[in-house]
């Protein structure tokens, strides 16, 4: 298993500078910096190549399992003009070679994940591990105000989330940019997309189609159990979005169906999808490994490999993936699923 490292990335005084250090267990300790632009002497921990396909150019991707995953951990330190310094702890999951420590030839499409309030990028990791091991470099974002860890969380700190997510996807793509750490050479700059749970959710879902937050580079959003967040501002669905998959629960009582589905409907020039899961709460279909988390996984899998990754995979395979009967349905372009959920049901609501 690849070492897990950290890297430090501070503005002082206008200057870039960076570090890695050991963060095992993900506590990130102190790092020495070096200027921008300088090789780290620290070591990656893997032993590797440089990568022969160019940083443009996409390497297949195809179903979970079709590679082994390994992880490495980064810590961006962010000077917000509004919000001030935020740390922003990262876990990659991103695919190895199928035989030694050597990462795999890239470059993958990065999808960046968004968790929920009081959430971390680990309580997602098997849906995030399969995303990796069906050829994706995937990062997810602990907010440093929301996250799993803090004491006092405040999630009115979601109106600053969206720029912690463009910082974190600015720097990846930085490091698959630079010699000498684990995803040198491994992300595909042109092909970028977001995922987000919950307030994650509402996180991406502005970033697709908000005005306050709109980020041009992405070419699929998937938000599970998101809303549209009020704080934001802007103007919600006012310029073509990217395709979108929204994924829901019906006895969601935390982020009830009409949330998702207003959005969903809202979206009227978009390529956008709806996948209704019959009876899923709030937690369950994102973390762990029961029904139906592994339709999740199969549909958003699918939904990836067609419009991040540009596939020529058909929408049937998607619709295929969704129907389980009594589980889940699948519609497109505005209209519900046969057998649409609704917003009944008296399940745990995982909140």
């Amino acid at each position: 298993m690849l070492a897990a490292l950290a890297l430090s990335i501070a503005v002082l005084g206008g200057g870039l500078y960076l570090g890695l250090h050991d963060a095992a267990g993900g506590q990130p300790g102190g790092a020495a910096t070096s200027p921008a632009g300088n090789q780290s002497s620290a070591a990656a921990g893997a032993s590797r190549g440089t990568p022969s396909a160019s940083p443009s150019s996409s390497h297949p991707v195809g179903q979970a399992g079709d590679y082994p995953v390994t992880q490495a951990r980064f810590t961006f330190y962010e000077l917000s003009p509004v919000a001030g310094r935020r740390v922003l702890r990262t876990t990659v999951w991103f695919p190895a070679a199928r035989t030694g420590n050597a990462t795999a030839g890239g470059p993958f499409p990065l999808i960046v994940f968004a968790p929920g309030f009081m959430q971390c990028g680990s309580d997602y990791s098997a849906l995030l591990r399969q995303w990796a091991s069906a050829g994706y470099v995937v990062g997810a974002v602990n907010f440093p105000r929301t996250n799993c860890y803090v004491a006092d969380p405040y999630e009115k700190d979601l109106v600053n989330q969206p720029a912690d997510m463009a910082y974190v996807t600015v720097r990846l793509r930085q490091l698959s940019q630079s010699p000498g750490n684990p995803l040198s050479g491994l992300i595909s700059l042109n092909r970028v997309a977001f995922a987000g749970h919950s307030d994650g959710g509402d996180t991406v879902a502005a970033m697709a189609a908000d005005s306050c937050c709109r980020y041009g580079l992405l070419r699929a959003v998937v938000v599970l159990a998101g809303a549209e967040y009020p704080a934001l501002g802007g103007s919600w669905f006012s310029q073509p979005t990217p395709p979108m998959l929204f994924v829901q629960g019906s006895a969601d009582t935390c982020n009830p169906p009409p949330d998702s589905i207003y959005m969903y409907q809202s979206d009227t020039t978009g390529t956008r999808f709806y996948l209704d899961l019959f009876g899923a709460n709030h937690l369950s279909p994102y973390e762990g490994t029961s029904e139906p988390e592994p339709i999740v996984e199969q549909v958003t899998i699918d939904f990836f490999d067609r419009y991040l990754a540009g596939q020529n995979i058909a929408p049937g395979a998607m619709r295929r993936a969704a129907r389980v009967h009594g589980l889940a349905a699948l519609g497109s372009g505005g209209s519900l699923p046969a057998g649409q959920g609704g917003g009944q049901g008296s399940g745990n609501t995982g909140c």
